[in-house]
């Protein structure tokens, strides 16, 4: 039997190492990047894809090679991967499972709707701005806010398309953080405090995106934190312990 997740999410690698896990299964773990793909603990059982794929390529992978099951375990803002797969699970006959995170949160922090909003209003708030949200929404702060160079500090993951991007963007290197997370509370903190901002912007990404770590590391600095919302309602997704009871019920793995 053969599963297919799509994920470079913490959950689609645990995921995919609980399967191989099980033995009875082999796995394969579609990633947006090479950089994701490396994370995915691979073995016997395991096959780790790093390439953004169309809803082309996610059918023909699906109708080629015959999956039992495909676990949708992206990101809650990867809203084109979510659809394609969606998609081409109904074209192919294949079940669909959709694993997600616990709701979002709600706080003492100012919300936006999406990118544009986040970077217009921190347009009209003063200091230096630390930026959480990976590297795909930075076009948008760079249009959005007037001073995006001088003021913005970006933390994205370090792989070269993402400091190819910053560079593009007028970003000089020191304000550049290339890190993998998620990250403690401390190592919030003292970055917070190292680099001496007044605001954070953040997706509301859960527990395992380090969100909880973030704002409480933001507040206790005394930033502003902008938060965008999750672009969808995910209230018909499965979690985690959800997820490997119906895989184990339904699919026998």
């Amino acid at each position: 039997m053969r599963i297919l997740v799509f994920g470079g999410t913490t959950e689609g690698r645990e995921l995919a190492e609980w399967l191989a896990a099980r033995g009875t299964c082999d796995v394969v773990a579609c990633c947006a990047t090479e950089y994701g793909a490396r994370l995915v603990p691979v073995g016997p059982r395991v096959t780790a894809l790093g390439q953004r794929m169309s809803e082309a390529q996610v059918e023909d992978l699906m109708r080629t090679q015959g999956f039992a099951c495909v676990v949708d375990a992206t990101h809650p803002y990867a809203t084109s991967i979510t659809q394609s797969v969606a998609q081409a699970a109904g074209a192919t006959g294949t079940s669909r499972l959709r694993l997600v995170r616990e709701g979002e949160p709600t706080g003492p922090w100012l919300g936006a709707p999406d990118a544009w909003e986040a970077a217009r209003m921190v347009a009209g708030m003063p200091g230096r701005v630390l930026l959480t949200t990976g590297s795909k929404d930075l076009p948008v702060f760079a249009a959005g806010i007037p001073d995006f160079a001088d003021r913005a500090y970006v933390r994205v993951l370090p792989v070269v398309s993402a400091l190819e991007l910053t560079r593009e963007l007028g970003l000089a290197t020191s304000h550049v953080i290339a890190m993998q997370g998620p990250f403690s509370e401390e190592l919030n903190r003292a970055l917070i405090r190292q680099l001496g901002t007044a605001v954070l912007v953040t997706k509301a990404s859960g527990r395992a995106g380090g969100f909880e770590e973030k704002i409480r590391a933001a507040m206790a600095c005394g930033n502003r934190v902008v938060v965008i919302h999750r672009p969808v309602r995910e209230d018909d997704g499965l979690d985690f312990a959800q997820t490997k009871r119906v895989l184990t019920e339904r699919f026998g793995v």
